[in-house]
């Protein structure tokens, strides 16, 4: 979900969410597994031959996601020593990961996906649509969260409307999370496609938030 092979998705977030990174050579990596369909086949060269990718075992993160964060941070600024934070859609966990280094004191992360165990983050592997996720979550927080990041994608169909669609249904289901959570003065970051988020859940986030911004970080993916 976290890093599935999005059509160039943008951010849109509440709050405050610009470093690129680059330069890198790598050898061309070629995909000889023949039961991936063209589209995965496709994808798959693009992620192995992606400069981040390199960049990001090099520098000991689990996704190349990672830039998207940290580039957000650099220029919004919402990432806080000692705060709480729900990382809905966390698999791989590279954004746990950013938030645990710049002093969270507590993250934790939810995804359909198993994500393996990150020291200063707790990791479940639920449905955040499921009725009792919301209750574990804030259980293991062990407090309101002063963020909500959200980076889940449906899985891609191929079909560009079909995949907006898809992805703004989870938009939507963070939103309801970080609307019904988050710490007064909170921030919340979600992912939304290129046509963007939803007319009407994007009246709710004007009217639950005091601003609302959006951007889109260098292609990292």
């Amino acid at each position: 979900m976290s890093d599935d092979p999005p059509e160039a998705p943008k951010r849109r977030w509440t709050g405050k969410p610009k470093s690129g990174a680059g330069g890198e050579r790598q050898m061309f990596t070629r995909v000889k597994n023949k039961k991936l369909d063209e589209s995965s086949r496709n994808w798959m060269k693009r992620h192995l031959n992606d400069p981040y990718v390199a960049r990001a075992r090099a520098d000991g993160y689990r996704a190349r996601a990672a830039y998207k964060l940290i580039e957000l941070n650099d220029e919004f600024h919402f990432l806080k020593k000692g705060m709480k934070i729900i990382d809905l859609g966390a698999a791989p966990g590279g954004w746990a990961q950013v938030a645990v280094q710049r002093g969270a004191s507590a993250v934790v992360g939810v995804d359909l996906l198993p994500i393996e165990p990150l020291t200063g983050a707790t990791f479940f592997e639920l449905d955040l649509l499921d009725d009792d996720t919301p209750a574990v979550l804030m259980e293991a927080l062990g407090g309101v969260p002063d963020l909500v990041l959200s980076d889940m994608a449906a899985n891609t169909t191929g079909h560009a409307r079909t995949d907006q669609i898809r992805t703004g249904a989870l938009a939507d289901a963070a939103a309801d999370f970080a609307l019904a959570h988050l710490a007064r003065g909170g921030t919340f970051i979600t992912k939304a496609f290129q046509g963007g988020l939803d007319n009407t859940l994007l009246t709710r986030l004007k009217q639950g938030f005091a601003t609302v911004k959006h951007a889109k970080p260098k292609p990292t993916g």
